[in-house]
C-alpha cells in the first residue's frame, strides 16, 4: 500500500482495504472495527434497532460497551483536530441499545437445528468466552460454558459496579448468547484442565480473565489483614452481597478503572471520606479521564505523587498508612528522576489495594504441553490464539493479561474462526481477508444520502443523577443517558469519516476548482516529483504521518498528480460538489471483517468502485 510517498511516487494503492480504513479513524482504533459513522447516521434517521444491530455484529454487548468501554475510538476521532472534543460515540452506543424495539430475536443469528458434530469447551462466561459462543453457535457447534460464580458475566458482573453497569443490561446481553442454545453450567469450577480434556471436547478455550489482584507486601500487611482488602477481589464481595459496609476512612492505592471503582463504591457502602493514593503525577495514570472526573464529583480526593511505605498499626489494628512523599523530573513526558521529600501518615480504617492484575492458572497442569512465560502466563500465538497445545485457545485477559471488555470481544472473534478452522484440519493462519465495498453517496448534483455540514455545536454532556440521591444503593445507575434533544446535536457533530473522497483522474480537467473550495487546504496540485520535494510543495504542511496520503496517476493534461492529506479532510464534499466532470465522488466504505461462520463455505466477495473484485487482505 502506498500510504506515504515513495521515491518512485507510485499512486496510492486504494483497492487495499487498509487505506479507507485508516481514514476511518474511530473505526481503525476500535479493537473490534466496529462501523460508529454508520451506526450514528442510523440513530440519526431513529433507526435505533438497526442501529443496535449494527454495533452487535462486531462488539457483541452494545448495550455493556455504551456504559462502560475504555472507548478506544474517541481519542481517535477526527473533530479531535477541530480542536474540539471528540463525538460521544460511547454513549450514542448506548442510545441505539435503550431505544431500539424490545424485541429483536428476529434479527439475531440463526442457530441450525442440526448441528455439526463438534464440541467445545469455554472455560469462564466472561465476554471473550461470550463472544466465542456466539460466533460458533450459528455454525452448528455445542457449546458449553463453565462458570465458577453462581452468575455469568465474569468481571463484567464481579468488578464493575452495578451503578454503572446495571444487571438488567448485563442480562439481558447474555441472555440473547446462552438463549442461542449454549449449555451454561454455573457454580462449575474447572479444577484440572487435563480432566476437561479427558472429556473428548474438540477444542477448549478458556477466558477466565486475570482474577488475581496483586499484594502489596509492606510491614504491616499481616497484622492489618482484616482491614486491608484486595480490589477485584472486594468487588466481587460487593457485587454478590457478601460485603454491605466499610470503615468511615478508606484509602486506595493505585490509579486504575478498578481503583476508581473501588473507591466510588466505599461510597455507597458507607465510607466518609475517601482518599486515592496514587505514586506518580496525574499524567501517567492509567485511569480513563472520565472515570477520574465521576470520582472527583463524588467528593472522591486523589493525591498525588505519594509511595507507599507501611500499613501503620495500633493495638493490633490498621489506624493508617506511612507514605513516602515523592517529587519526579520529568522530560517530555517520561520520568527521568525522582527524589524522596518527606513522610507522612494518613489516617484510615480501612485499606483497598488496586494496583493491578494478574493470571492465575493453578487448575492447567504444566505437563499437558501448555507453556508458559517467566511471568506464569500461557504462550499464545497473538492472530491464532492457540497455545502450544494444540486445540486449546487463550483470550481476553487469560490471554495478554488486563485490557478491556472490548479488546475480548475481539479476541473471541479471532479465537473462535481459529477453533473453526482447528475443528476442520484446517491451517488456523489462512485465514478470509478483510474486504471493502464503496457505494456512491450522490443523489443528485449537489446532494448527499447523509447530513454533511458542518455543525459547530460542542460535545453534549452527560446528565449524572443528583449526589443526594446516588449514594442510596448500589444499585442507583449514575448516568441517565443522553436526552432526545442531546442525541439530535450530537449525532450531528460526526464528521461521516466513512464517506471518502474518490478520485477518479482521468475525469480531472485540472481546473483547480476543488483545490480553491477545501477549506482545510488538504489538496494540492503539483508536478510529479520525489518524496521530500513534494511534501514541500502540499499547501498545508503533513502533521499527521500516521494517516495515509492519497497520491493520484499522472493526470492527462499536465503530468502533474493530485495529492490528498487524508488527515485535513473533513469530508465536507465541497470538492465534489464543485468539480464540473464528477472526478470526485463521495462514497461510502464498508468493510467485512470474516468472522467464523464466514469461513464455512463459499467465502463473501466485494466490489471496489471500478466493480472489480476487492478481496484484499487488512495487513
Amino acid at each position: 500500500m502506498w500510504g506515504d510517498l515513495a521515491s518512485e511516487m507510485k499512486p496510492t494503492d486504494t483497492n487495499n482495504p487498509d487505506y479507507y480504513h485508516k481514514v476511518v479513524d474511530c473505526q481503525w482504533a476500535c479493537p473490534a472495527h466496529t462501523d460508529v459513522p454508520e451506526y450514528i447516521r442510523k440513530i440519526a434517521q431513529g433507526q435505533f434497532t438497526d442501529a443496535y444491530i449494527q454495533n452487535r455484529e462486531s462488539n457483541v454487548f452494545p448495550g455493556i460497551l455504551g456504559r462502560v468501554c475504555d472507548r478506544p475510538c474517541e481519542p481517535a476521532c477526527r473533530r479531535g483536530r477541530t480542536n474540539e472534543k471528540p463525538v460521544a460515540i460511547c454513549r450514542l452506543k448506548r442510545v441505539a441499545a435503550d431505544h431500539r424495539a424490545e424485541d429483536i430475536s428476529d434479527r439475531l443469528p440463526i442457530i441450525p437445528e442440526k448441528k455439526n458434530g463438534k464440541k467445545i469447551a469455554l472455560i469462564g462466561a466472561g465476554c471473550a468466552s461470550l463472544t466465542v459462543a456466539n460466533d460458533l453457535m450459528p455454525v452448528g457447534y455445542e457449546c458449553t460454558i463453565f462458570e465458577a460464580l453462581t452468575e455469568p458475566g465474569g468481571l463484567m458482573r464481579s468488578n464493575i459496579p452495578s451503578f454503572r453497569l446495571p444487571g438488567n443490561v448485563l442480562n439481558e446481553e447474555i441472555d440473547y448468547i446462552v438463549d442461542m442454545g449454549v449449555d451454561l453450567r454455573l457454580n462449575h469450577p474447572i479444577n484440572s484442565m487435563k480432566e476437561l480434556l479427558e472429556k473428548g471436547y474438540d477444542a477448549v478455550f478458556v477466558g477466565t480473565g486475570a482474577p488475581k489482584g496483586k499484594e502489596l507486601n509492606l510491614p504491616g500487611r499481616q497484622a492489618g489483614g482484616d482491614n486491608i482488602h484486595i480490589g477485584i477481589t472486594w468487588l466481587e464481595s460487593v457485587a454478590f452481597g457478601h460485603e454491605k459496609s466499610i470503615g468511615k476512612r478508606v484509602l486506595i492505592i493505585g490509579v486504575g478503572n478498578t481503583a476508581m471503582d473501588c473507591c466510588r463504591t466505599s461510597l455507597r457502602l458507607g465510607a466518609e471520606d475517601v482518599k486515592v493514593m496514587a505514586r506518580k503525577p496525574r499524567d501517567f495514570f492509567k485511569a480513563s479521564d472520565w472515570e477520574l472526573e465521576d470520582a472527583e464529583e463524588e467528593n472522591v480526593e486523589i493525591i498525588v505523587n505519594h509511595a507507599p511505605k507501611e500499613f501503620v498499626i495500633e493495638d493490633g489494628r490498621l489506624v493508617g498508612m506511612r507514605f513516602k512523599q515523592v517529587e519526579y523530573e520529568i522530560e517530555h513526558g517520561r520520568i527521568v528522576g525522582q527524589m524522596t521529600t518527606g513522610e507522612i501518615v494518613v489516617p484510615c480504617d480501612d485499606v483497598i489495594l488496586a494496583i493491578g492484575q494478574d493470571n492465575a492458572f493453578p487448575w492447567i497442569e504444566r505437563d499437558l504441553g501448555i507453556e508458559f512465560d517467566q511471568w506464569e502466563v500461557p504462550v499464545v500465538d497473538e492472530t491464532t490464539f492457540e497455545s502450544t497445545l494444540p486445540g486449546v485457545f487463550f483470550g481476553g485477559d487469560s490471554a495478554f493479561g488486563p485490557k478491556n471488555i472490548i479488546w475480548a470481544v475481539e479476541h473471541g472473534h479471532q479465537a473462535a474462526i481459529s477453533i473453526h478452522r482447528h475443528c476442520h484440519d484446517e491451517d488456523l493462519r489462512e485465514r478470509l481477508p478483510v474486504m471493502m465495498n464503496l457505494g456512491s453517496r450522490k443523489m443528485g448534483m449537489h446532494e448527499w444520502s447523509y447530513s454533511n455540514d458542518f455543525d459547530p455545536a460542542a460535545r453534549r454532556k452527560m446528565e449524572h443523577v443528583q449526589l443526594s440521591q446516588r449514594f442510596k444503593d448500589l444499585t442507583t445507575e449514575v448516568e441517565l443517558g443522553f436526552t432526545p434533544e442531546q442525541v439530535q446535536t450530537e449525532v450531528e457533530r460526526c464528521l461521516n469519516c466513512d464517506i471518502q473522497t474518490v478520485f477518479f483522474n482521468e475525469l480531472c480537467i485540472e481546473c483547480d476548482a476543488c483545490i480553491d473550495i477545501c477549506p482545510t487546504q488538504c489538496l494540492t496540485m503539483t508536478p510529479k516529483a520525489e518524496e521530500v520535494d513534494l511534501l514541500g510543495q502540499l499547501k498545508a504542511p503533513r502533521r499527521n504521518h500516521e494517516q495515509p496520503m492519497y497520491v493520484s496517476d499522472v493526470l492527462k493534461q499536465t503530468k502533474r498528480v493530485m495529492v490528498k492529506d487524508e488527515n485535513l479532510c473533513v469530508h465536507c464534499s465541497l470538492c465534489a460538489e464543485r468539480c464540473p466532470t464528477a472526478a470526485w465522488d463521495m462514497q461510502k466504505s464498508s468493510f467485512m471483517f470474516p468472522r467464523a461462520i464466514d469461513h464455512n463455505g463459499k467465502p463473501p466477495t466485494g466490489l471496489d468502485k471500478n466493480g472489480k473484485d476487492a478481496c484484499q487482505k487488512s495487513g
